[in-house]
């Protein structure tokens, strides 16, 4: 196995024609790799995408060929994946405004070309899921980019199909996600280009490093919400004398200890199984 790519978080292992996706204990805020791993994290990821490609199959094809068939010291966390060629867009649904979504509103009054509603605000609930697009940087910050500008860059055809998947998956999994008392306020997917030309979901998909989870008995719009994902990290990063650029701090013992916490809630809660590393 070669080495091809090494990520923020995942490194990819050519074996063949197939790829072996690795999801580490890495931990990144703001496109920066912090030095501090948080056990177990790159498992979870892993179990918890693994969980909810099966949930969602039926609504497009998936990178999975096996989740068993990995070398031993990658069990758990790594998955045998078909190649593809992905599309260089980030696919985001968002069913709540906040973070960067909210930010943009607060702008202009607009997500990714969409006129909201006025007098939002953060954690509000939208009247329905937005589709609101970014690019995928290789360098710097991902920036929102409209629907018309994905027609452009990849063809009427298949950003309306990718659109209209994204918040079919965005909304499947919500409402399960609501059934075991968290709300999905967005996520993010990835999908490429099998070799004979099929649309696949790839990469990860509604784990707490790609959406925004909260209890939905602690939902209170106008303030920011309990986090059960890397927002926490995110959120505890903001206090610090840290300019976002490299090296990353490091991370103290105990917010390791709450972030690990929160991965295995949130899996726990949608998944009906208990954690065991």
């Amino acid at each position: 196995m070669e080495l091809i790519h090494r990520g923020k978080v995942r490194d990819v292992y050519a074996d063949g024609d197939e790829l072996i996706l690795v999801a580490s204990d890495r931990v990144s805020v703001y496109d920066v790799v912090l030095p501090t791993p948080v056990p177990d994290k790159g498992k979870i990821l892993t179990q918890l995408s693994l969980w909810w490609f099966e949930q969602l199959a039926g609504i497009i094809p998936n990178h999975v060929v096996s989740a068993t068939d990995v070398p031993d010291e990658w069990a758990g966390r790594a998955i045998r994946c078909r190649r593809l060629t992905m599309l260089p867009v980030e696919w985001i649904a968002r069913g709540y405004l906040t973070g960067l979504g909210l930010k943009e509103y607060e702008k202009n009054g607009t997500v990714s070309g969409i006129t909201l509603p006025g007098g939002l605000v953060d954690a509000s609930r939208l009247p329905e899921p937005i589709f609101t697009p970014t690019t995928k940087a290789t360098e710097g910050h991902d920036e929102f980019i409209t629907y018309a500008d994905v027609v452009n860059e990849i063809g009427a055809d298949t950003a309306a199909r990718l659109k209209d998947v994204t918040l079919e998956i965005y909304e499947r999994g919500a409402a399960l996600a609501a059934e075991r008392g968290i709300i999905i306020a967005d996520t993010k997917l990835e999908f490429g280009r099998a070799a004979d030309g099929t649309l696949v979901l790839g990469d990860e998909v509604l784990t707490p490093d790609s959406s925004r989870f909260w209890p939905a008995d602690a939902w209170e719009p106008g303030r920011p919400q309990h986090s059960l994902d890397k927002q926490f990290v995110r959120d505890w990063s903001s206090t610090l004398d840290w300019d976002r650029t490299p090296p990353g701090p490091a991370v103290p013992q105990d917010v390791v200890d709450a972030t690990r916490a929160r991965y295995i809630e949130v899996y726990e809660r949608l998944t009906g199984r208990t954690w065991t590393s």
